[in-house]
């Protein structure tokens, strides 16, 4: 029997009032695939994000991740299933401010109950590959945006999840250092054998995937990528 893929959608709908965001959405990703869903500011393309991620429940259509259907667990379910298959990067990184670097990127491993002599190994190992050891006990506000980006990089993929969501990964960097996060996160997929899913009105950051979706008037559309 084939692996399911990562992430997989049927029929995704999801409204704001009377106001329809989009319908009939269809979409699978396959490992290691990068994604980019591109759109208009209000376009509803961060919305389908948390859709898909299961943070916010679609109005109707089926959504899987690997072979667990969301709308078919319970609470409890769903927070263990995001917890073991998705790791989350976003544009204002969402560091808790109360723990070190190192502290932030063991959390997931923690969570899903690692054992500490693998943990410790798993987050110098990372640290080590984002290039921030040295900032390893350094907390949040001490960091620069790069570095905490690299930070919550790490975090996301600690747990070795088969998929990652990121949700304008370089909005709130300058340009040296979005760049630096987007051969980072074109390297780790390759590297990790995650599939990403990454949402950015971004050309140069649309540009490290192998496909680009674009969210128009609820509706999705596929244009080529450029060479990656």
């Amino acid at each position: 029997m084939s692996t399911p893929p990562p992430l997989r959608c049927e029929q995704l709908a999801k409204a704001f009032g009377p106001r329809p965001l989009f319908a009939a959405i269809d979409l699978q990703l396959q490992p290691r695939e990068r994604l980019a869903l591109l759109g208009a500011s209000g376009s509803g393309k961060s919305t389908l994000l948390h859709c898909l991620s299961g943070v916010l429940p679609a109005d109707s259509g089926r959504i899987w991740l690997g072979g667990e259907r969301l709308d078919q667990l319970d609470a409890e379910q769903l927070a263990h299933c995001r917890r073991q298959k998705i790791g989350t990067v976003f544009q204002f990184f969402h560091l808790l401010p109360t723990l070190t670097a190192r502290e932030n990127i063991e959390l997931p491993l923690q969570l899903l109950g690692h054992p500490s002599q693998q943990r410790r190994e798993r987050v110098d190992a990372l640290l080590e590959r984002m290039g921030v050891s040295h900032r390893a006990d350094a907390f949040p506000a001490a960091l620069s945006g790069g570095e905490m980006q690299r930070v919550a990089i790490a975090r996301a993929i600690a747990h070795r999840p088969p998929i990652l969501f990121a949700d304008e990964p370089t909005g709130n960097l300058d340009s040296r250092s979005g760049a630096a996060v987007l051969q980072l996160l074109r390297e780790l997929t390759d590297e990790e054998g995650a599939a990403l899913l990454m949402v950015t009105h971004s050309d140069e950051a649309a540009s490290i995937c192998q496909r680009q979706l674009h969210l128009v008037d609820g509706a999705l559309t596929e244009t080529a990528a450029p060479n990656h």
